[in-house]
């Protein structure tokens, strides 16, 4: 008999809901011992005929932000350019357009037929929202692990992320080697709020990928300032992205209309190391800032 890992992967039965929110030993096991067959089912499914026409690669991004971290990397005295780009819109919280608007029904539409596969996926543990999402990082449990997409993901964290978040953050350089990332959806009924809390990361990029006519209400994002005390609501507009310290507290509102979809990236360094506050920064060469760790990934997740 021919060995097909997408139609066995398929025929998997998913522990309950309740034993994954709970996260029962059951629950640990039944990733573990299926993770070589997930791994191939994926493999499978993106040479199928069900699989889309498609491969997610930087295209997506933004063209005048391809445009300066391309130019970066060639040379790494232009990243002024790329620091242009990102408005602080709240103390150690910067925007930008990080998907092209035009471009985001490609990815969303990829992602529809990554939901529609039938391959078991793990939603995120440890937030109080929907279970609507998955893990992007290998090293989760259960994680989208389509070669394609993995491929894109991993072009994200060390072409774009980590660079930029360097540049912005100086303490972030060294504890920045290992990655980790989620997708969710926040849905009315589902999601009452998001309370103020801060991130396990170094640091963390949050991206809207709602499309350009898929409006929402609600669910804007709160980023209080230690020092000032101040508060400031900031509202997620199609394909924008947030990067700050996971140290600072933020807190979401309600949704109250439509949906809001976003991709959550973190990096944070060995054991899941993060930066102490107040501790002296190393000044560095803008060439180090564009480099990729030699680090191996190690396999501690936050949830």
């Amino acid at each position: 008999m021919t060995y097909d890992p997408l139609t066995e992967a398929r025929a998997l039965a998913l522990p309950s809901r309740e034993s994954m929110l709970q996260r029962a030993p059951s629950v640990k096991r039944f990733w573990d011992t299926n993770t070589h067959l997930l791994t191939e089912a994926w493999r499978a499914w993106e040479t199928s005929e069900e699989s889309p026409n498609f491969e997610p690669d930087t295209s997506l991004l933004d063209p005048k932000l391809r445009e300066a971290v391309e130019q970066a990397w060639l040379d790494p005295t232009k990243e002024v350019a790329v620091q242009d780009l990102w408005e602080e819109v709240s103390a150690g919280v910067y925007q930008a357009q990080f998907f092209d608007p035009e471009r985001l029904a490609d990815l969303r539409e990829y992602l529809e037929a990554v939901a529609d596969a039938g391959i078991p996926t793990r939603p995120p543990y440890g937030i109080a929202l929907n279970r609507h999402g998955a893990m992007l990082d290998p090293r989760s449990e259960g994680y989208l692990a389509a070669p394609a997409f993995q491929a894109f993901y991993r072009q994200v964290m060390d072409q774009y992320m980590r660079p930029i978040a360097r540049l912005l953050f100086p303490d972030v350089m060294g504890y920045d080697s290992q990655t980790f990332g989620f997708s969710i959806q926040y849905q009315v009924g589902i999601d009452t709020s998001l309370q103020p809390h801060t991130d396990a990361s170094a640091a963390t990029l949050n991206i809207n990928m709602n499309l350009p006519d898929e409006s929402f209400a609600g669910s804007e994002v709160d980023f209080y300032d230690r020092v000032s005390g101040e508060v400031k609501r900031i509202t997620f507009k199609p394909g924008t992205a947030m990067l700050h310290r996971g140290n600072i507290p933020h807190a979401a509102h309600p949704i109250t209309s439509g949906t809001r979809s976003n991709m959550v990236l973190w990096l944070y360094g060995d054991r899941m190391q993060i930066p102490v506050a107040g501790q002296h920064i190393e000044q560095v060469d803008a060439k180090l800032r564009w480099t990729i760790p030699a680090d191996e990934a190690d396999k501690f997740a936050p949830f």
